[in-house]
Parts: C-alpha cells; sequence; structure tokens
C-alpha cells in the first residue's frame, strides 16, 4: 500500500521539530502538523522566556550588589520594559531556529492545524481558523504533542484568575505580591525571579522540602539563599481552598503545622506539573495504549503499533527539552533507518536554572539507597575553588555518588555557579565509562569553575590513600616527613 507521506510527524515542538528534520535528511518525504506555532513549549512557554526573565532578575540582583560598592543606579529596572524584552528574544529564537522557512527549505511539509486519527495510518487534520479539514496517509507517524500545565482539583481554583507558565509571560503589569503553588523548577525559577525584581513573592507546596527530585542536601542549600533573598516558603502546606477578595485580591486558605493560615497576593501562579497532551488524538481509533500518564513506549520510542511512535513530554517519561530530542533521533533513527536505539535512562541530566544552579545526572542518593548498591560520597565545595572566590560565587557544593575501587561514577550532583554546565562533565564521563580517577588524571585550565570537577574527582584519590602504604613508601624511600592524619575521611584536599 503506498501512503502520501513516508513521515508524519505531529507536533513542531522540540521533539517534533528534530524528527521532522531527521527524516527528512533521511529523504523521507516528511509531514509536520502543529497545531500553533512551531517551537512548542520551550520556544513560547518555557526554557527561552523563563531563562530570559531569570537573565533579567539576576541583573537587578547585580544592580542591587553593585550599590554596595558605591554604585548608585539611575532608575530601577521597568517591568514592562522586561516582559517585552522577554517576548523579544522568544521572537528571535523562534526566527532563528523554529521559523517554518527553516524546514521547508530543508523539504519538510508543514500543515497547522489539530489532528486527530481516523484509523493506524490515517490523520484529519481540521484547521479552525481557515475552518477546513484534510485528510493525510503516513507509513510511520511520531506522536509529539507535548503536554500542558497541570490544573489541581482544588476548591475554588476554576473560579479565580490564576496564571501558569503558559500565561505569566504575558503580563504587562507587576504584581506587587505573588503566590506560587508548587516548589518544582518553575515555581522555584519563578520565585527567585520576581522576588528579585521586586515582588514578594510566597511560596506553597504539600511537601517538606523543594525540588523532590533533586539531592535533599544540595536542594536545602538552595532553599536557604532564597529565603535570604525575601523569598517565604509555606512546606508541608495542605492547600484546601482558593478565593478572591472584593478588591480583587487572590486568596489560598492552608493547613500549615496543624494551623489554617491564609495568605493574598495580587497573582496567583499554580505550578504543580504538567500532563501529557494526548486527549485530542482519538488515539483509540488507532488501538494505540495509553495510560492517565502519557502514550505508552518501549525503550524504541514505540508504542505497541509497530509503526507508530511517541516522543518526549506525551510519554510521560521525561519533561526536559534535552530528553525530548533525544528521544526524537532515537525514534526516527529506529523508524526510518531501522537502527535499533534506545533511550539513555542511565545519565539524564537536568538542572534548575536558579542562582545558583542545582543540577544533577544519573542516580540520586535515595534511588542509590534504594537499589542497594553500595556507593561513597565524593564532595568539593565552592569555597574551595579558587574562581568561585575571585567572583565572589563561593555558595555551592559538588556531590559526586561513585564506586570506591574503580572510581565508577553512579550520579553526580552540584549546586553552584554554572552547575549546569559542569553537570554536562559528568554526563559525558558516565556515558563513555570516564571514572573518577580519569577525570582526576586529566589537566583542567586553571582558574575555572571546571577545575572544581576535576578537583572534586582528587577526593577520590584521596579517599583511597592507604596509611601503610604511605608507611611503606615512606620506609623504602628513606624518607623523613610525616605522614598526616589519614583517619578522617570526610578531609577535603
Amino acid at each position: 500500500m503506498r501512503y502520501q507521506y513516508d513521515f508524519i510527524v505531529i507536533g513542531g515542538g522540540a521533539a517534533g521539530l528534530t524528527a521532522s528534520g531527521m527524516g527528512a535528511n533521511f529523504g523521507a518525504k516528511t509531514l509536520m502538523i502543529e497545531a500553533h506555532k512551531l517551537g512548542g513549549d520551550c520556544t513560547w512557554t518555557g526554557c527561552i522566556p523563563s531563562k530570559t526573565l531569570l537573565h533579567a532578575a539576576k541583573l537587578a540582583a547585580s544592580i542591587k550588589d553593585a550599590e554596595a560598592f558605591g554604585h548608585e543606579s539611575a532608575k530601577p529596572l521597568n517591568f514592562s520594559s522586561i516582559l517585552k524584552h522577554v517576548r523579544k528574544v522568544r521572537q528571535e529564537v523562534y526566527e532563528e531556529a523554529d521559523d517554518p522557512e527553516i524546514y521547508y527549505n530543508m523539504g519538510v511539509e508543514i500543515l497547522f492545524g489539530k489532528a486527530h486519527f481516523i484509523d493506524a495510518h490515517s490523520l484529519s487534520i481540521q484547521d479552525e481558523e481557515k475552518n477546513t479539514t484534510k485528510e493525510v496517509t503516513g507509513r510511520y507517524i511520531l506522536v509529539a504533542t507535548g503536554s500542558k500545565a497541570f490544573s489541581p482539583p482544588i476548591k475554588g481554583l476554576d473560579n479565580v484568575p490564576y496564571l501558569t507558565n503558559e500565561s505569566i509571560f504575558e503580563i504587562e503589569e507587576q504584581p506587587k505580591r505573588l503566590t506560587i503553588i508548587g516548589g518544582g523548577p518553575i515555581g522555584i525559577e519563578m520565585a527567585q525571579a520576581f522576588q528579585r525584581l521586586g515582588t514578594q513573592v510566597t511560596v506553597f507546596d504539600m511537601q517538606d522540602r523543594i525540588l523532590m527530585n533533586d539531592d535533599e542536601e544540595l536542594a536545602g542549600m538552595l532553599l536557604k539563599r532564597l529565603k535570604s533573598e525575601g523569598i517565604q516558603f509555606q512546606l508541608s502546606a495542605k492547600v484546601s481552598e482558593i478565593s478572591k477578595t472584593e478588591d480583587g485580591l487572590v486568596c489560598v486558605h492552608a493547613e500549615v503545622g496543624g494551623k489554617n493560615i491564609t495568605t493574598d497576593g495580587d497573582a496567583l501562579l499554580v505550578a504543580v506539573g504538567r500532563v501529557a497532551n494526548y486527549q485530542s488524538l482519538n488515539l483509540e481509533a488507532a488501538g494505540i495504549h495509553h495510560t492517565k500518564k502519557g502514550i505508552t513506549v518501549n525503550d524504541r520510542c514505540k508504542t505497541n503499533i509497530s509503526h507508530i511512535y511517541a516522543v518526549g513530554d506525551v510519554t510521560g517519561r521525561y519533561q526536559f527539552t534535552h530528553m525530548s530530542e533525544h528521544m526524537a533521533k532515537v525514534a526516527t533513527s529506529n523508524a526510518l533507518v531501522k537502527i535499533p536505539m534506545k533511550i539513555d535512562t542511565k545519565n539524564v541530566p537536568w538542572s534548575t536554572y536558579t542562582d545558583p544552579e542545582l543540577a544533577s545526572v544519573g542516580a540520586t542518593e535515595k534511588q542509590l539507597i534504594e537499589q542497594g548498591t553500595t556507593y561513597k560520597i565524593y564532595r568539593f565545595p565552592y569555597s574551595k575553588v579558587d574562581r568561585a572566590i575571585t567572583d565572589g560565587d563561593t555558595d555551592g557544593m559538588i556531590k559526586i555518588f561513585a564506586k570506591k575501587w574503580n572510581g565508577k561514577i553512579l550520579g553526580a550532583t552540584i549546586y553552584g555557579k554554572q552547575a549546569s554546565d559542569l553537570i554536562s562533565e559528568y554526563a559525558l564521563a558516565m556515558k563513555n565509562g570516564v571514572t573518577l580517577r580519569n577525570i582526576a588524571d586529566t589537566i583542567h585550565p586553571y582558574p575555572t569553575y571546571g577545575l572544581a570537577v576535576r578537583r572534586a574527582a582528587d577526593q577520590w584519590y584521596i579517599r583511597n590513600q592507604s596509611e601503610w602504604m604511605s608507611k611503606l613508601i615512606k620506609k623504602v624511600f628513606r624518607y623523613q616527613g610525616t605522614i598526616p592524619d589519614l583517619s578522617d575521611k570526610d578531609r577535603i584536599i
């Protein structure tokens, strides 16, 4: 049977763009279907606008720090101008990387509209703006429709205006007080950004800590830093109701520590996670298995229907742009060129882009304990990083989980400046079997933050130094010095 297209990609976000470009590059007649604009969540409501806003907030904090050295700022940063800048950067990224012309030139056909399955090889595309419907068929189909903000079932929430990551970058007026429900990456990043720009922020979360998927110790260091900047936290909070006052304030009612409290603010941001965006696809018509979490796929990104693949947020497996792109590469390679690739589930890095940043890769300490894996912890504080000292950014820690005897890295987490960049070195090491010993023996330039990666690896050598070996060396070579106390296994050199 002949189909109109060799490869149909549903969704024009990070995963869909990657898959479509690869499909055209392999010579497959490729169609990409997008409901709104190319670029997806990352370009329009996620990574790009949030990091631009965080950068502006960091500049605002730097100006305040400079005032301690006698600098006099002419005037405070204008919130409306900052949001205009955020939207300008977002548009620039779209034009440079996501504009349809780029993909037309690659050979990718693009149709705008909402798609749903008619059967396992056929799709209907409805363009509501043009009031048209078109049917297409494809030999291979890849679903990359992403995710959307989750609205929790809190009493009264539907009766008040509230923001999500999909709307917060469209506001024009800066809230004097912002309440955030959710202590995950989105909530924490926006909390610091708005606090630094002059908004009083209060964060509610049902857990007793922030960033539950990150290392508890290092997330605690970040929490302490955020509190020092003036952000208020209500943790272990059971939010029971949302209401609105006559003068337009949004109130959050919660139970914290056995007491009922109410916090009001000019705006409310709900950041309690995301849900897979597949409800309108009519998956049943194609016989595609799915759960509430998302479309079910194996490690080759294949669904239960052999020619249909799904990648990115819609699978419910990972909610990172870089993993969406990785899964797109895996799926497209399996589908079109039959290269038996699998998702790399062991070396997944992630980062929260606060200041300082918090980044991790591989297994967390909690996971290692649950798995019964034996490991040692190797630490190195930013207070011993010369570049951090010169920059005045010594708030940070590198923490590595590795095997004692061979230095095999099982996971790593970094809290500190440039953590999201430094974590890549550990991701590369883990992927390619590079041990702490190998890193320690590799020359790193001085003075850099990257040198901290090597010095953290040096701790493996130090911790494995044995007293009897040192005594033997001293005796054989008749050295006159004193062997240091090696009993303190927590010493850092």
